[in-house]
Order: structure tokens, then sequence, then C-alpha cells
């Protein structure tokens, strides 16, 4: 997992299509454990400043890129209006999702939006939404469900057949309907407090940073290890 993260985004919208996610400390954790969901992703970024720390620290420079308005999902939408491509999306509840979609459409009234639904769905309601995504073939969506929710149904729609760029978002969708905009205040963003931010804003992330966060230095000390040995075998 440890070799599969990207120093930059430089590749990105090279192709025609792809899917990109991002891991934190927790996300990495979980992504150990679903390494055959994670192996079909284009793309993977370091999303928070401790991974790209110790990815940097312990392998090579490598950039904090995240999907929300600090970093990549600028570019996501300038990139659409651009192009004309259209975006779909997906999280979050059907509230969240609306008021998002609001704020997306001020901040870049060229964005063509061609669907937005809630992240809930039964196993009816999901098929339905991958025969109509597979239909409909939207160019670029955007899913905020969580790891590794968000990440499966990005994997399974491109097995039915979509086409097209797929970014997970994590809580970028309630961030944003929340907030209006950006998430983080421009100080906490510039030192780089924003997991202290989050804490305080969602006291629910607490136990994750608590007990995901030591489990994640010691999984990537543990990955960090078996690469240099691969390296080392490699090289004899």
């Amino acid at each position: 997992m440890i070799n599969k993260i990207e120093a930059n985004s430089s590749e990105l919208f090279r192709n025609k299509e792809g899917l990109v996610t991002f891991l934190n400390p927790y996300s990495y954790v979980v992504a150990r454990n679903n390494k055959e969901v994670y192996s079909e992703f284009d793309h993977i970024y370091a999303d928070g400043v401790l991974l790209s720390m110790a990815t940097t620290f312990l392998l090579r420079r490598t950039e904090r890129i995240s999907f929300d308005f600090t970093s990549i999902a600028c570019d996501v939408f300038e990139y659409a209006c651009r192009s004309g491509q259209d975006i779909y999306i997906v999280g979050s509840t059907a509230e969240n999702v609306a008021k998002a979609v609001e704020v997306f459409r001020q901040r870049y009234p060229k964005l063509i939006i061609s669907g937005a639904r809630d992240g809930f769905f039964n196993d009816l309601s999901r098929r339905e939404f991958v025969r109509e995504i597979v239909e409909v073939q939207p160019k670029i969506i955007i899913v905020g469900m969580g790891a590794p929710l968000q990440e499966q149904l990005l994997i399974d729609l491109k097995k039915a057949g979509w086409k097209g760029w797929g970014f997970t978002c994590g809580g970028f969708l309630h961030q944003t309907a929340k907030f209006e905009g950006d998430y983080y205040p421009v100080l906490i963003n510039k030192l780089n407090l924003r997991w202290l931010y989050r804490m305080y804003d969602e006291p629910k992330l607490i136990k994750r940073y608590f007990f995901y966060y030591p489990l994640f230095a010691v999984c990537f000390l543990c990955d960090w290890a078996s690469h240099q040995r691969k390296r080392l075998f490699n090289n004899l």
C-alpha cells in the first residue's frame, strides 16, 4: 500500500478516465485490510499532513492532496468547467448533498451537475443507481460515503460499464453543506491543524484519532520495512 501513494497530482487528467482516492491515517488502516479494493484505483494521494510527512520522511517528498477547497477539489471543478464535462455527486444525506450542490453552483456557475443523491442505499436502490449511471454516463462522479464504501461503489460502477473520472471525497459534502463553502478557517489551514479542527467540529472523530492513528504509525512502519526489504532483495 505504501508504494501506491503518489508524490503529487501531476499525472491527473492525463488520461480520459480513472479512479482517484485519498488516504489519511484512518483510511490507510482500512486500505491495508481491503487491498483488493484499493488496487483498482489509478491514483492514490496522501490526505492529511501526517501521512504526507511520514511518506516524505521515509520514502519521498509527498504533497498533501485532499478533496476539499484547500486542495484538489478546486482543480477538479475547474477542469470540469473548462472541459464541459458533467458531474454526478453522491454522498451524505439528501439535505446535505442538495446544499453542497448549491454551493458548487454558486462558486462555479459554468459547472454542469447532471445529478446528485444521498449516499444511503439498500440492495435494490443500489442496483438501480448503478444501472442509471451506466445509462447516463456522467463524465465525473464524486462519492462521499466513507472508506471503503465509497471506493467499492466506484469500482462497481466501472465494472458495470461506466467510464469516466471517479473521485472519493470523504466528508467533503457535509462539511461544504454545513459551512456553505470553506470548511477550514484560514489560520487552521495555514498551520496544518485541520485534524485538530475536525476533532473540535466532529467530536465523534476523537476515538478515530486516538485509536487508529497510533495503529497507523505501527502499520506504516511495518509496510515501510517490508518495502525496504523488497528493494534490497531486488537489488541483489
